[in-house]
């Protein structure tokens, strides 16, 4: 499926990734008419985007399918001005190697990725002008390439600058829930710490994440995580409430009830994880300060020992 050309610029968006988040992101664009470039390495998705598009079961259950331009190349996509970076952590300097051939010298990616460093190794190839950090807390299922489910309601939370104007005129057209913020330092934090302690946990048990509201035993463990993880950021000025990081783990677990965590669903496919970049770097940083952070650092080892499995198959 080729892109529309003729469109002008502000109508149109280049998604770096062909995952589940990817793949939501691209559906709901094409839903309102936004022209669709995604740039991957994935070649199943590539070529299952290229050839059905992209279809999506939203949250009542509709399925829909939506025609998007997928390529590997990223010289099919010159002079793109606004692009999404949905890649994992482990891919993001390849992934600004790409953009860096088809971004404008005016353009923006704006990296809404889990885990910590991804704006630096952003920064590092594509400068400091080219590159913004949001968060968001929408989650999605890869059922099989270029086909998703839609996960529980979530928001996107972005710094209010000029040069993000243009995407969060593209969100609000998609209908996603954008709110404005300056400390993306916090918000980074913040939901680092929370998937510090789902992700892992859920994709050990191998259970949605409501199921850990049920089980007894594990919220102490989930508890445990935020407190260290709650040290930890409070040792780097970041200052977030320890009462408030607990509601918002409950509250997460509640609206992502039947999700399956991309760490999950990142070990169901025999694929790496980002372990290293939520609990790995936890641990790296709680050295660096005296921190203990024991239930981090088993939780780190017993995700990478699940991925050792994998690749000794």
């Amino acid at each position: 499926m080729k892109s529309i050309n003729h469109l002008s610029n502000h109508n149109q968006i280049l998604i770096r990734g062909t995952g589940a988040l990817a793949c939501l992101f691209a559906a709901r664009f094409a839903a309102k008419g936004i022209t669709v470039n995604m740039l991957g390495t994935w070649e199943e998705g590539i070529e299952a985007l290229s050839k059905r598009g992209v279809t999506i079961i939203d949250i009542k259950g509709n399925q829909s399918n939506y025609p998007v331009f997928a390529s590997n190349y990223p010289k099919d996509f010159p002079e793109t001005n606004t692009a999404l970076v949905l890649v994992k952590s482990y891919q993001t300097s390849f992934a600004a190697n790409q953009l860096k051939d088809c971004l404008s010298e005016d353009g923006i990616a704006l990296t809404l990725q889990n885990g910590l460093g991804n704006r630096e190794k952003l920064v590092q190839i594509l400068g400091e002008e080219r590159v913004a950090i949001g968060v968001t807390s929408i989650g999605a299922t890869l059922l099989k390439p270029g086909y998703v489910k839609e996960g529980g309601k979530g928001i996107i939370v972005i710094p209010q600058i000029a040069k993000l104007q243009n995407i969060k005129n593209l969100f609000d057209k998609a209908r996603f829930e954008v709110k404005h913020d300056e400390n993306t330092n916090s918000i980074i934090w913040k939901k680092l710490i929370i998937n510090s302690a789902i992700n892992p946990i859920t994709a050990i048990l191998k259970v949605k994440n409501g199921d850990l509201l049920n089980l007894e035993t594990v919220k102490d463990l989930l508890i445990a995580s935020i407190q260290e993880g709650n040290k930890v950021s409070n040792s780097l000025g970041i200052d977030l409430n320890y009462a408030d990081l607990i509601e918002s783990l409950m509250t997460t677990l509640e609206l992502t009830a039947n999700n399956h965590s991309s760490m999950l669903q990142d070990l169901d496919r025999g694929t790496q994880t980002e372990i290293d970049a939520i609990c790995g770097e936890i641990v790296k940083i709680g050295e660096q300060y005296n921190i203990p952070t024991p239930i981090n650092q088993t939780l780190w080892h017993l995700i990478k020992a699940e991925e050792s499995k994998i690749h000794n198959k």
